[in-house]
């Protein structure tokens, strides 16, 4: 693993750290702010923004680049699942961000895969059926045999649609339609991981291939 790859793994998957790791890093960027000014790295410490424990000073002990290196392994090796490194398809640079659809090293564009744009409100499991994410279509047309990039949502996954289904929904004494996408390929974790996101106010994309 790169620099490059660890810093986009901090940047966008910093849900998967430790508590301790969190604090660490915490503890270097105040260290760093405070190293001229005692009485604000007093204020810090005593905030508990800057640590005084010997594990956390222990992880940052080879400074913080391999600090940065050793929690992005360990993400990767503990959620390999949940990490997604959105690769350019023509010269295999990592993109900015693992959403961006467009490479910054040779300028290719993939945003013609994505078809439309999914807000998720709530999800639920149909015995003898799919699972279904239940939103709101924000933008584009979606039909079955697309696929979900659940990216947005933290999961590196996109799962085919294979069913669209329209349902009434109470909203403050309002009944409105929302849409169910039906998948089956989701394991029972999966499933458990997205019900516990419940409500997502970032639209999620709607792509015709993997």
């Amino acid at each position: 693993m790169n620099k490059e790859e660890a810093n986009y793994i901090r940047n966008y998957f910093s849900n998967l750290m430790t508590d301790d790791e969190k604090l660490a890093l915490k503890h270097h960027m105040y260290t760093y702010k405070t190293s001229d000014n005692p009485k604000m790295r007093k204020m810090m410490i005593e905030r508990g923004w800057i640590s005084e424990q010997p594990e956390i000073q222990e992880m940052l002990k080879d400074g913080y680049e391999e600090f940065e290196l050793n929690v992005a392994k360990r993400i990767l090796n503990q959620y390999p699942d949940k990490v997604f490194f959105n690769r350019c398809s023509q010269c295999s640079s990592l993109a900015r961000t693992p959403y961006a659809r467009q490479c910054k090293n040779c300028g290719f564009s993939w945003h013609e895969i994505v078809q439309a744009k999914f807000k998720l409100e709530t999800s639920f499991q149909i015995t003898g059926r799919q699972f279904f994410l239940l939103g709101q279509i924000t933008k584009g047309e979606v039909k079955v045999g697309q696929f979900m990039d659940l990216t947005m949502l933290g999961l590196n996954r996109k799962p085919k649609i294979e069913a669209v289904e329209f349902a009434l929904k109470r909203k403050n004494e309002v009944l409105r339609e929302d849409i169910g996408l039906g998948t089956s390929e989701l394991t029972e974790e999966e499933k458990e991981y997205i019900k516990g996101v419940g409500s997502f106010g970032t639209p999620f994309d709607i792509i015709v291939k993997k």
